[in-house]
């Protein structure tokens, strides 16, 4: 049978375990084989804390599913503190590994928005404690193409890579619009 544990800061649907500290889960080494976090990290003022109680928490050949904003406007519950980039996963499978986790960022994106300012960074881990064999071959960016600076293990380089935002893209073209360089068809 499967099991799902929902922890939360308040009590909610949802919400089996009301918690205090983002940074010691309740919760026995390698007790899940998937921990999801979604709209967490910007809101934890120490997200890479979090990310090693979920590390810690997946058992071997778990996975990890991260998704956190790349952008959009402040929303403080309590407090709002990052934002995600692509370099973010890289980073944070670095930090697990720097403390004696095996994880492995199978991919990472960067959504394109949906009728409304978020573009959400997404990331997903195993935890495969130095065993290859471990690494699921599946991914979510062999069928999905809504995206940037997409990183999928074993491709070289950024995957439909940008240096522009998808806001900062669209004031570009406004503003070569507005400029006459730029025509535009509506």
């Amino acid at each position: 049978a499967e099991c799902y544990v929902g922890y939360d800061f308040v009590e909610g649907v949802g919400v089996d375990v009301v918690v205090e500290d983002p940074y010691s889960l309740p919760a026995a080494d390698g007790s899940f084989g998937c921990v999801l976090s979604s709209s967490c990290f910007e809101h934890a003022e120490f997200f890479w804390l979090s990310f090693l109680e979920m590390v810690r928490i997946s058992g071997p050949g778990g996975l990890i599913y991260l998704n956190a904003p790349s952008n959009g406007k402040i929303h403080r519950y309590p407090y709002d503190c990052w934002r995600f980039y692509p370099d973010s996963g890289i980073a944070l499978q670095r930090w697990g590994r720097k403390n004696g986790y095996g994880v492995t960022l199978l991919e990472s994106f960067t959504s394109y928005q949906k009728n409304d300012c978020w573009n959400d960074f997404v990331a997903v881990f195993c935890r495969d404690d130095g065993d290859p064999t471990l690494i699921p071959e599946s991914r979510i960016l062999a069928d999905f193409s809504d995206y940037k600076n997409g990183y999928m293990l074993g491709v070289d380089g950024l995957l439909s890579g940008s240096e522009l935002t998808e806001d900062m893209a669209r004031r570009e073209i406004a503003a070569r619009a507005s400029l006459g360089v730029l025509e535009v068809a509506w």
